[in-house]
């Protein structure tokens, strides 16, 4: 059966959303981020975009580029508003889709075309999104997600684009190799250094070559290229989550070892989310005293992967649940609603020296294991003996806990 795979990307999601909430704002140049000099974009209009300014560089270059520009902090509770939104209304109308990030989803349409037609359901589905959420959306629709997810691109903005089945090699071949997913800047490069600029030429190729320029990477990005790459749809749970507890060996109520446990494990499951380009949208914390009695409070946050989001949350609800004041056997945190994602959410309250720093912590933990650095609020959590680094040298590096 001939496969219909249907991409949905919210255009330039975050200031669609600051523009419709203030109509001022439209078509105007529009910078989302952190409004200080050391804050960063994390998302900007397409008017802005003629002047070289990009998501993810500083505010005050952008600032500086296009001085013209409306400067807005983020809000991500407004954002997370909007994707939930756009999601319920998917769910109704789709039975397998996959919530690639907040503001991109796959849709999987096979078999409607004998009685109904894809492409008019996809559309009038992007007419819904439209009327009852107020946001610009744009789709592609292919045989496989690759393929509709770079005719999205091809279609922005707010627009829709399908591309029948035979015509994917001849769609994809006049575009730039940067248009292919998985291509990054290190990758751009080395291909621009083989003299290779548009997709024809890596189509033209044998796929031995790529595999020999890039690893195992060449033989996938050569499988884009030729339109033939066909990951599945991952089906979206919204309870799909991550976990951990603990288990006293002696049932305690040293509400400073709870405070310190909670704070750990809050801590692990943020850098699990960001190694896993994950953002988490519920957390809960759970409890269970020395009676077996077991109680949970769980609540709905913006999307995030950062610590200093998470952890002040995660002792939040431990404080309003431990109430009873008995000996406690466990406790144990959850993060749910778990969604594709990188670190952008996160941008409007944080300066690129936070940035720095946890991609700096992040990539020390990579490389020399979880516990080779870590908050000092979080270490009386871990035995002496679990401090050991792995490969020797120096103990693990301590940052001292503040509120940001």
């Amino acid at each position: 059966m001939q496969k219909n795979i249907l991409h949905l990307d919210l255009d330039t999601f975050f200031v669609s959303c600051e523009r419709l909430i203030d109509s001022r704002l439209q078509h105007r140049p529009l910078l989302v981020g952190g409004i200080g000099d050391r804050g960063v974009v994390a998302a900007c209009s397409y008017e802005t975009r003629a002047f070289g300014v990009h998501s993810g560089m500083s505010m005050k270059v952008a600032r500086r580029l296009c001085p013209e520009a409306v400067v807005i902090k983020g809000n991500s509770g407004i954002y997370t508003k909007y994707s939930h939104l756009v999601t319920e209304i998917i769910k109704e109308k789709v039975p397998l889709f996959e919530k690639a990030s907040v503001d991109e989803f796959y849709a999987d349409l096979t078999g409607m075309d004998k009685f109904y037609g894809c492409y008019k359901y996809a559309s009038e589905l992007r007419q819904q999104i439209i009327k009852e959420s107020g946001l610009p959306i744009s789709f592609g629709l292919s045989a496989n997600k690759i393929v509709s997810k770079v005719a999205t691109g091809e279609a922005k903005p707010n627009n829709q684009l399908q591309i029948d089945s035979g015509f994917e090699k001849s769609f994809l071949a006049p575009l730039s190799i940067r248009k292919i997913p998985s291509v990054g800047e290190k990758t751009y490069q080395t291909l621009r250094n083989l003299g290779v600029d548009k997709v024809a030429v890596i189509q033209q190729m044998p796929v031995e070559m790529m595999i020999s320029a890039l690893g195992a990477n060449g033989r996938t990005i050569w499988k884009r290229a030729n339109g033939i790459d066909n990951p599945p749809i991952i089906p979206f749970y919204e309870r799909k989550s991550i976990s951990t507890e603990r288990t006293f060996t002696k049932d305690t109520i040293d509400v400073v070892q709870l405070r310190t446990t909670i704070f750990a494990m809050a801590e692990s499951l943020a850098y699990q989310l960001r190694r896993g380009e994950k953002l988490a949208g519920t957390i809960s914390v759970k409890i269970r005293y020395s009676d077996f009695n077991t109680y949970s409070k769980q609540i709905k946050i913006p999307y995030s992967s950062a610590d200093h989001i998470i952890i002040p949350k995660v002792l939040e609800l431990f404080d309003k649940l431990y109430q009873r004041r008995l000996l406690i056997r466990l406790v144990g945190v959850k993060i749910s609603d778990i969604v594709t994602g990188n670190y952008q959410i996160n941008l409007f309250d944080d300066t690129e020296e936070m940035l720095s720093l946890y991609n700096a912590m992040d990539t020390i933990r990579g490389r020399y294991g979880e516990l080779s650095v870590m908050r000092a609020s979080s270490m009386g959590a871990k035995t002496i003996g679990r401090f050991q680094n792995p490969f020797g040298g120096e103990p693990p590096v301590l940052l001292a806990h503040r509120k940001h």
